[in-house]
């Protein structure tokens, strides 16, 4: 409850009480009304004026009744008012909405049948009613919204419980924010705790300008590795290591110089403190801060130091490495050997004294060694090669190789490391390559497909092509009888390969195999090891029978209904990590949104071609109507389109407007029907009332179109057709550019074909004296181009009039 309308609530109370205590009053003055008139009548005047003052009171808290209410209205979560038996008393706008019911039905009825539905009052709402107390916060989960509820008790000036409030607020998109930023923060947390370097980042303290200590921020847990130093975060590094400002004066003159803002910097030092030495590097992400990036090299100095002095110090190189180190003769015999290395292969060292380098490397023969190594002192290489342990296993290795010659013998000194694990993330990287260039690829095929099975075609063949996958297919579940699933396209299955298998997605066969699996589940079924698979089918058998070992059925949804299956086998085992398959499963989204969208497609150009026969029909029976007035020019109309469509074509004009210029052509001449028959007819010279009306006609054609939606300037081009470019023309003496291109196309086409055809008044003149007429006003009467393209048409093509 507001301050305003806890207020409003104690002055209401006060009043209220005021009004008993005058009651009381008027009733003991009436009590003496007969000793005492006159007082009875000011005690009611009195009465009257305070009664006055109670109204403009209540009126006041109605007031600032609508104004909270108004306020509740405006607010865009869920909140409404219930008493001690969850009833609602109240609720503003944005609940009523949720709760589907108008504010009458809401009042009175329990909140918990409405919104949010529930088999009773959420627990902590039953608290604040109980205890009178606040209740307790509580997420909920409603139709996959999540809201905090809150419940609020409202008492009386004596404590009496009133009612209580209770409000839902929409946290679902904030749930889904916290979510992403604690996985994101989680990803590079564990990028950040995962790193070999040693990381701190610090904020460096200066007094009068000079560095005089720091505090470490953040550091992962390679720098307490590395360092023994735990829980420094937000410690002063003098209290983590007493005496470092004394003892190592010049790393706090490096980073004081860096945190300044200088340059990033690198170097090697060794810490007093810690009696260690640091290969380190530093840069300033923001002032007076530094960032120290390190590898402990204490190890390494020291080494290079005892080899210095003498030649057991070797030695104790060789045992302090945490790599594999062999020194090896011209003989390839190992000669020296650590206990890293020793350990690496499963030997003691002893039992690696003597052992030929073929007795542990897994790629090469004894010759092979002695072919590429034949001169131990110029040798220097990095190789990766397999090493073979001495129970017979095998691991990926690294071998640096250096020759030398010591006391006039030639040796090889090899450092060696396993980098199983590093090759583990190479392969994983590579399988994630894969599925990022089938998914590209995909998407390329996405965008150019024209057709639903150039689609399912293409997206196999890239998946066996681009992404090495041995074979790749496509079926879709028919809803019919047996629900089989009919295969639409299938790649990298080789003519030596059996047939394949007949599906169906009967529930009886739920799980025999991984397409159906895929349809019936509505989501990715994965094996990586067919050969291991626990299962005994046909589908199984044939999969190893052409030599597939691994596969997965990634399902093709419409929401979520499965309408087909993307199945993608291989020849290797546990190819399908987590990435790969998400991958994959984006990939098949993209298909099953690019099949749908082909199909939307499909469906609206059918429907456009619907359209379009429709309208060329109804065109083609308005143009008939004419030819039944006047059957001695009946096709003129006809033959004119045709010569116009031809002409366009000539002209290089694009099939649409092709079209758009034949529709025109067969009702050109619609506005004669609106012309005496025995005008049309007539078999001798038209007097000028008779000419007048011909030259109606476009008008009257143009009338009748133009209520037509052709999406096209069909009526405009009927209207223009017997215009000039001169402006001789009717019915508007149009001139040049005025009059549209295909009307000047039709006139040049209804000129040859009038003159070419027989009327009443005449016969025919042919072809030739159409066209001489026709070149005799190019450029004034005719456009140029239009002539020439006609004048071609006849001449060098041979067009002729069909009808």
């Amino acid at each position: 409850m507001s301050d305003a309308e806890k207020k409003l609530r104690e002055e209401l109370d006060a009043a209220q009480r005021t009004i008993a205590e005058l009651r009381a009053q008027l009733a003991e003055r009436m009590h003496g009304q007969q000793q005492n008139e006159q007082a009875l009548v000011e005690s009611r005047s009195a009465l009257l004026f305070m009664l006055e003052d109670l109204e403009a009171a209540r009126k006041q808290i109605e007031q600032a009744h609508q104004e909270w209410m108004a306020a509740l209205d405006a607010v865009a979560d869920p909140i409404f008012l219930h008493d001690h038996e969850f009833r609602i008393l109240r609720a503003n706008r944005a609940y009523q909405q949720h709760a589907g019911v108008s504010f009458e039905e809401l009042v009175g009825r329990p909140y918990y049948q409405l919104f949010p539905r529930n088999d009773g009052p959420l627990p902590g709402c039953q608290q604040a009613v109980e205890a009178q107390t606040a209740g307790l916060e509580a997420e909920i989960d409603v139709e996959g919204r999540i809201y905090r509820s809150r419940a609020f008790p409202v008492q009386d000036a004596q404590g009496t419980y009133l009612y209580s409030v209770h409000s839902l607020e929409d946290i679902t998109e904030q749930k889904a924010i916290d979510a992403a930023i604690r996985s994101s923060e989680e990803r590079y947390r564990r990028l950040f705790d995962n790193m070999l370097n040693g990381f701190a980042y610090c904020r460096m303290l200066f007094e009068d300008g000079r560095p005089s200590d720091f505090i470490y921020l953040e550091v992962n847990q390679a720098f307490e590795r590395h360092t023994g130093l735990k829980h420094v975060t937000g410690r002063k590094v003098s209290e983590v290591i007493p005496g470092i400002r004394e003892s190592d004066p010049h790393l706090f003159e490096v980073y004081g110089r860096v945190a300044a803002g200088g340059t990033p910097e690198q170097f090697e030092i060794h810490v007093e403190a810690l009696q260690m030495w640091f290969n380190v590097s530093v840069y300033c992400p923001q002032p007076e801060h530094f960032v120290a990036v390190f590898d402990v090299i204490t190890e390494r100095k020291l080494a290079e130091e005892r080899l210095r002095s003498e030649a057991s110090r070797r030695r104790l190189l060789m045992e302090s490495s945490r790599d594999g180190i062999a020194v090896i003769n011209q003989r390839h015999e190992v000669v020296e050997v650590n206990s890293c290395f020793a350990g690496m292969l499963g030997y003691t060292q002893q039992e690696m004294l003597g052992l030929h380098t073929w007795d542990f490397d897994a790629v090469m023969t004894e010759a092979e060694i002695r072919a590429n190594f034949p001169d131990f002192s110029r040798v220097s290489t990095t190789i990766e090669t397999h090493h073979r342990r001495k129970d017979g296993s095998e691991y990926d290795a690294e071998v640096s190789i250096s020759g030398t010659v010591v006391d006039g013998e030639p040796l090889v000194f090899t450092v060696s490391r396993d980098i199983s694990e590093r090759k583990q993330h190479e392969v994983a990287m590579q399988r994630a390559n894969r599925a990022l260039r089938t998914l590209s690829a995909g998407n390329e095929t996405l965008i150019h497909a024209d057709n639903e099975m150039q689609l399912l075609n293409q997206m196999c063949e890239v998946a066996v092509q681009v992404g090495g996958y041995r074979m790749a297919w496509i079926g879709y579940a028919r809803d019919m009888e047996g629900k089989p699933i009919e295969r639409m396209a299938q790649a990298g299955f080789g003519d030596d390969r059996p047939e394949l298998l007949s599906l169906s997605w009967d529930d009886k066969d739920k799980g025999l195999c991984p397409a159906c699996a895929a349809i019936i589940q509505h989501q990715t079924c994965v094996v990586q090891d067919i050969q291991s698979a626990t299962v005994a089918n046909p589908w199984h058998a044939h999969a190893l029978q052409c030599g597939y070992t691994s596969c997965i059925a990634l399902p093709l949804l419409d929401g979520e209904h499965a309408f087909g299956v993307l199945v993608l086998f291989d020849d290797r085992t546990n190819v399908f990590d987590e990435d790969e398959v998400r991958l994959l499963e984006e990939m098949a989204g993209d298909l099953a949104f690019g099949i749908l969208t082909l199909r939307i497609k499909e469906a609206h150009r059918e429907h456009e071609q619907r359209l379009q026969k429709n309208m060329l029909q109804t065109v083609e029976a308005i143009a008939s109507i004419v030819e039944m007035r006047d059957p001695y020019t009946s096709g003129h109309q006809v033959r004119v389109a045709g010569l116009a469509r031809e002409i366009a074509k000539q002209m290089g004009l694009s099939d649409e407007m092709q079209q758009v210029i034949h529709l025109a052509g067969v009702v050109h001449d619609l506005g004669k029907i609106s012309v005496p028959a025995e005008i049309l007819s007539k078999p001798g010279r038209l007097n000028e009332v008779e000419y007048s009306l011909i030259k109606m006609h476009p008008q009257a054609g143009y009338d009748i179109l133009k209520g037509i939606d052709f999406s096209w300037p069909i009526a405009q081009m009927v209207l223009q057709h017997h215009e000039r470019l001169d402006g001789s023309g009717y019915p508007h003496g149009l001139k040049g550019d005025e009059i549209l291109l295909g009307s000047r196309i039709l006139s040049v086409a209804d000129t040859v074909e009038a003159m070419s055809s027989h009327r009443p008044y005449r016969p025919g003149l042919g072809d030739a004296a159409a066209l001489q007429e026709i070149v005799r006003g190019r450029g004034t009467l005719f456009d140029a181009q239009v002539v020439d393209a006609c004048v071609a048409l006849f001449k060098e093509q041979g067009y002729a009039f069909s009808i």
